[in-house]
């Protein structure tokens, strides 16, 4: 019997990274599911990236100078850029109607969608066993929304666009994490948000909301950057499929905060399908592991 493989200092840094960004994330989706209430979501976005994009100047610039707006894939970026900015607008909208616990399952079934979209992207092999699972994983979600729940209906069309943006983000993320430095990463993402909105915002600006409401912006600002610095640096730690079983703890998070917060606990059929979604997930890349080291 061959010996399981030991995680590598490096490795279980990029475990410690992943586990941080989905506390980071599930604090966004709980802070902004509260904020959603009554802030223009308009401006949600614009201090999200707002916050990011000068954050990483006020940190970066004066340690790399202009070497922290040099990449090397320049629409790679923009695009990642994009697909984080639908993905940022269409969970705001997401949370006005879903629960942060069932909303952070849905969103889990991004990195199933990831290994079809690198199937047909990267053209990346996908066996008969991942792909049941990847089935496994899409019944999950119809556990959380089955027809008669309170969560079904025309809103669903939302984390439906999430998911897709997120699949990509993911795939290009770990494309890109060898090549590119983490924090150039991390202000073109941050500068496609704030460019987007900057031309929007001020038909909903409200003074009085922002001096009202700023704490929350701000922990908005400061969880959706630290999260995504920190989904960055795990994958440059360790390869996808040794942190993608982990990103899973999201879903427990996001639970904690719904309870903790909004005091909702899942129906008997939502925790079963989270159970399925998650345990989907990590089977899936399981899978991946052990694919890749049997590898030449």
């Amino acid at each position: 019997m061959k010996a399981r493989p030991r995680l590598r200092p490096r490795e279980g840094l990029g475990i410690v990274y992943v586990v941080l960004a989905t506390l980071c994330f599930a604090t966004l989706d709980t802070t902004t599911k509260h904020a959603v209430s009554a802030v223009p979501i308009l401006m949600l976005l614009w201090f999200r990236y707002a916050f990011q994009t000068v954050s990483v100047m006020a940190l970066r610039l004066p340690v790399q100078g202009r070497s922290l707006f040099v990449t090397g894939k320049l629409r790679f970026q923009l695009l990642r850029g994009t697909l984080l900015f639908i993905g940022t607008a269409c969970a705001m909208l997401s949370l006005r109607h879903l629960p942060v616990g069932e909303f952070s399952a849905l969103v889990m079934l991004s990195p199933l969608l990831s290994t079809a979209l690198s199937a047909w992207w990267l053209k990346a092999p996908v066996t008969r066993l991942r792909w049941a699972v990847l089935v496994c994983g899409f019944a999950g979600v119809l556990l959380i929304v089955h027809p008669g729940s309170q969560f079904f209906g025309w809103p669903l069309i939302y984390p439906a666009i999430l998911v897709l943006a997120n699949s990509g983000f993911h795939v290009l993320t770990s494309h890109m994490s060898a090549d590119e430095n983490p924090y150039t990463t991390q202000f073109y993402t941050g500068l496609v948000g704030v460019l987007s909105m900057s031309t929007l915002v001020w038909t909903v600006w409200d003074s009085a909301l922002v001096l009202s409401w700023w704490p929350w912006l701000l922990l908005i600002g400061v969880a959706g950057s630290i999260g995504h610095l920190m989904l960055i640096r795990a994958f440059i730690h360790a390869p996808a499929p040794v942190i993608m079983p982990y990103i899973y703890s999201q879903i427990a998070f996001g639970m904690l905060g719904g309870w903790l917060v909004f005091g909702h606990v899942p129906d008997a059929l939502a925790w079963i399908g989270m159970g399925v979604i998650a345990a989907s997930g990590v089977a899936n890349a399981l899978l991946s592991a052990r694919a890749a080291r049997a590898a030449p």
